[in-house]
């Protein structure tokens, strides 16, 4: 979830087009875009309840699929148990160093059922959820159809992983940031958006700290090169992890991005650029559910969506800055500053305006829903 990404492989695109001779490395890079275009489009296209063709489930699972989720790793499991649809946690995705506990895998499984209540409501379907024996269960029942705007959202959001350009929030954009991630039925958990500067540099400064302290964690530097996506092939290949492409960086041949990695992914660039980057946002937003336990984590996301879908149709971006409550030994401090007292901050994001980049993708809904 976090924007480390795009820090590390803009670095990368921009050392393997000066040491490949410009032109050669470009066409190896970027060989398999029109590939890569064609399958975002695809996973994105607009779902219309009302056309008979489609498999109305294998739809509205796909939109759950398009929820944020850690590292893009997408860590769900669809499937029919009796009249259920249930939401499992897929542990063979999981990224222990960054998360130990799961947190951030069932906070990305609270994202997938919020897209899918929303999908679902546009079908004519209420979906009542239910959280048990460590999974997501939903009972659909007849309802009129409705649409309403983080619906049509939902297509279009994404975790923007460039700069921001500044500029503060508008009233009415305050208002709905801070409101809508508390509707549609979510439960026990409290929103702070933080849109004045010095709020703003002292979250860049935490989010700094914690990165530097999981930088110098081997583990979790193994876990994060797992993830890494260096190709269009790659990513096409995978259809999960993170790929520089999205953060607007150009496409590297595999084999060369992991051979420069090591040389040209430090601490100082990091730093700078997430200093940067924070420093262009026009609000940071702590989401933080009332238990800390798998349910509550599931609501923390579910809130997290609906904030990212309000922000998508009101024409901002958003991405994750959840270095400091990824490394446990700053989570208190932080939850401190924050007013939230002994409860457990979940999620962090930062939130501006800025340029549009290309969609990252996801796996065929055939592999994660036995529909």
């Amino acid at each position: 979830m976090a924007t480390r990404r795009s820090i590390l492989l803009g670095t990368l695109g921009g050392a393997a087009l000066a040491a490949g001779g410009g032109a050669v490395w470009f066409r190896i890079a970027r060989g398999s875009a029109a590939d890569y275009e064609a399958r975002a489009s695809a996973l994105r296209r607009i779902f219309d309840p009302e056309d008979a063709s489609l498999r109305l489930w294998d739809e509205i699972v796909r939109y759950a699929t398009l929820a944020a989720n850690s590292h893009n790793t997408q860590p769900w499991r669809f499937a029919w148990i009796e009249s259920e649809l249930e939401i499992a946690p897929d542990f063979a995705r999981r990224t222990p160093a960054v998360d130990p506990d799961d947190h951030h895998l069932y906070a990305s499984l609270g994202c997938a059922l919020e897209n899918l209540l929303l999908a679902g409501q546009a079908a004519g379907l209420r979906l009542v959820p239910r959280f048990a024996d460590g999974a997501i269960r939903v009972a659909p029942e007849p309802a009129k159809p409705a649409t309403d705007w983080l619906f049509d959202a939902i297509p279009h959001r994404q975790s923007t992983r460039g700069p921001f350009e500044g500029g503060t929030l508008k009233a009415e954009e305050r208002r709905l940031l801070e409101e809508t991630p508390l509707g549609g039925g979510v439960e026990d958990v409290v929103v702070k958006l933080f849109d004045d500067r010095p709020s703003i540099a002292a979250v860049r400064d935490y989010v700094i700290e914690g990165n530097a302290r999981q930088m110098a964690d081997a583990a979790f530097m193994a876990e994060l090169k797992q993830w890494i996506r260096f190709s269009y092939g790659e990513a096409l290949r995978t259809g999960d992890g993170l790929f520089g492409v999205v953060s607007g960086n150009p496409a590297l041949p595999e084999g060369l991005g992991k051979l420069i990695l090591p040389y040209v992914f430090t601490v100082d660039g990091e730093t700078e650029k997430y200093r940067a980057q924070i420093d262009g946002s026009s609000a940071i937003a702590v989401i933080s559910a009332a238990s800390d336990d798998p349910a509550g984590w599931v609501q923390a996301g579910r809130a997290s969506q609906r904030l990212q879908l309000a922000a998508t149709a009101m024409g901002l971006k958003t991405s994750f800055v959840n270095q400091p409550v990824e490394v446990q030994s700053m989570r208190g401090a932080f939850a401190a500053w924050a007013g939230l007292g002994v409860r457990r901050p979940d999620l962090v994001l930062r939130i501006g305006r800025g340029a549009a980049l290309p969609y990252a993708l996801r796996r065929p809904v055939a592999e994660v829903f036995a529909g």
